[in-house]
């Protein structure tokens, strides 16, 4: 008998952004010093995963006036399946992604797109890797998806940045929705919190609005990629990242 495959975790119910919000350990975390980082590597799976997970640092780094470089694997163009034409989502996506840079006060970020497919990153880890190693040559830090953030593409990324570059920091997405305070599945002992001065938090939030394509609902049957519930794990008054 063939086992049906296992729910994907992303796609069941979450924890709601008040738990995490009541959770007291997480301003308890060391703050990281993002002062001392005077250049950036950031990488993305997706165009809006940089946003959502370093949003806030990265506005900072550009305030302080850091080098920085945000890697695109994918175009995102496979976020609306059966819905939008692939070409026509990606165009849209890398659009919004510079409208986001604008807000967040970073309109001199370079952005390196590999184009590389949309779901399709697990087995195109070694690939990743070597482009990588290049393209964070000579920079402070690796800026990346954390690596079990239980999205294949993220991973895949996650893994890929760590191999490539010697400091690499992972910022979780998904993780908010699937896991929980206290979980032993998330490394908290390595983790790091950004805090974010109001004007900062505010851009944040204004930046995400931006990725109106992952915000609109696609059908009455699917909602938007990213809900309010969602949305809300990435509108604190700070970051994490793990070491």
């Amino acid at each position: 008998m063939v086992k049906p495959p296992a729910p994907n975790p992303i796609d069941a119910p979450g924890t709601d952004e008040l738990t995490w919000r009541g959770w007291p350990e997480l301003e308890r975390l060391p703050v990281a010093d993002v002062a001392a980082w005077t250049s950036a590597v950031v990488v993305a799976a997706h165009p809006d995963d940089e946003v959502l997970g370093v949003g806030g640092t990265i506005s900072l780094l550009a305030a302080a006036g850091a080098r920085l470089r945000l890697i695109s694997i994918t175009d995102g163009e496979a976020s609306h399946p059966g819905i939008a034409e692939p070409a026509v989502l990606a165009r849209r996506r890398i659009a919004e992604t510079g409208a986001a840079l604008r807000v967040l006060g970073a309109p001199e970020t370079e952005v390196i797109r590999l184009r590389l497919p949309d779901t399709g990153l697990s087995g195109l880890e070694d690939d990743i890797c070597r482009q990588l190693r290049d393209l964070a040559d000579g920079f402070d830090v690796c800026l990346a998806p954390w690596a079990s953030d239980v999205h294949a593409d993220h991973e895949a990324a996650g893994r890929a940045s760590g191999r490539a570059c010697q400091r690499t920091v992972f910022y979780p997405v998904w993780t908010w929705h699937w896991s929980f305070p206290g979980d032993p599945r998330v490394p908290w002992r390595r983790a790091l919190r950004v805090p974010l001065p109001p004007m900062t938090a505010a851009r944040k939030r204004a930046a995400i609005g931006c990725f109106a394509s992952q915000l609109e609902t696609r059908t009455a049957a699917t909602g938007p990629v990213l809900p309010p519930a969602t949305v809300a794990h990435f509108t604190r008054a700070q970051e994490v990242l793990f070491r």
